[in-house]
């Protein structure tokens, strides 16, 4: 499993177990793994202090623009670190087949329904950063925000759980375990933030959207769903000649599935 690997491939990160690993080789993965763990909490620490109780004094201090370089310095180091730490850890052995049928097939719905959200969120997004509050209160949700007020962050959390169906390593559960955390209790955070900005258009728009995603408003998004399939498919088939794996529907070529 790469991080970037948006199409869910079932042969990345998958090690068969070495029965022959030594004690010194066992204690050198233990504290790479540690050192991933690190990371990653303070790749979250950073994200979560500078978004939030931070935000409104360091924007005053260093003004907006500012504010952003350093916000994306801080982000992009915290997160080269992360997927460095993330690099050296072996793949180890999977708790359980990610080749399988059920969770091969899982992992690619649960994609595509990440990717669907994910697309429907670019647009009249209120949650994202810098988006008009004012007159909220007075609108009815529509759309993707009828399934939840937070499509994006959910779209991230579904996304690294399908990773974690397909590859369920130690350095998998670290690092997509990082993502879904980014995405639930960021959500959570957005939604103080954004009353802290404007709590009454903010609070009428939280009482008619839901925060969990709604399975039975999925049809509200229509046709984005056959945007966001034809996508997938896209981006697993050029999953072969940058990677030189099969995955997503195109794994249906190998004999797992067979």
């Amino acid at each position: 499993m790469r991080f970037g690997c948006l199409g869910t491939c079932p042969h990345d990160d998958v090690l068969l177990p070495d029965n022959a690993s030594t004690e010194p080789e066992k204690w050198e993965r233990g504290v790479d793994l540690v050192q991933l763990g690190i990371a990653a909490s303070l790749f979250l620490a950073s994200h979560f202090i500078l978004s939030h109780p931070l935000r409104a004094s360091l924007v005053r201090s260093l003004g907006a623009e500012a504010f952003l370089v350093v916000y994306s310095l801080i982000a992009l180091v915290s997160f080269s670190w992360l997927m460095l730490c993330y690099g050296r850890v072996p793949a180890g052995v999977p708790l359980w087949d990610g080749h399988a049928p059920l969770p091969w097939a899982a992992a690619s719905v649960l994609t595509v329904v990440a990717l669907g959200l994910f697309l429907a969120s670019l647009y009249r997004n209120p949650a994202l950063a810098g988006a008009k509050l004012s007159g909220l209160e007075t609108v009815l949700p529509y759309g993707v925000f009828r399934i939840t007020r937070h499509p994006m962050m959910f779209a991230i959390a579904i996304w690294a759980f399908s990773h974690i169906l397909i590859a369920p390593t130690g350095r998998g559960f670290v690092l997509m375990g990082t993502m879904i955390l980014l995405a639930l209790v960021g959500s959570h955070l957005q939604d103080r933030k954004k009353r802290a900005l404007d709590g009454k258009n903010w609070r009428a728009w939280m009482k008619r959207t839901p925060f969990w995603p709604d399975v039975r408003q999925f049809g509200q998004i229509g046709a984005l769903w056959g945007v966001a399939l034809g996508l997938w498919v896209l981006i697993t088939w050029a999953h072969i000649p940058l990677a030189g794996e099969p995955a997503g529907i195109w794994i249906l070529r190998q004999s797992h599935l067979g």
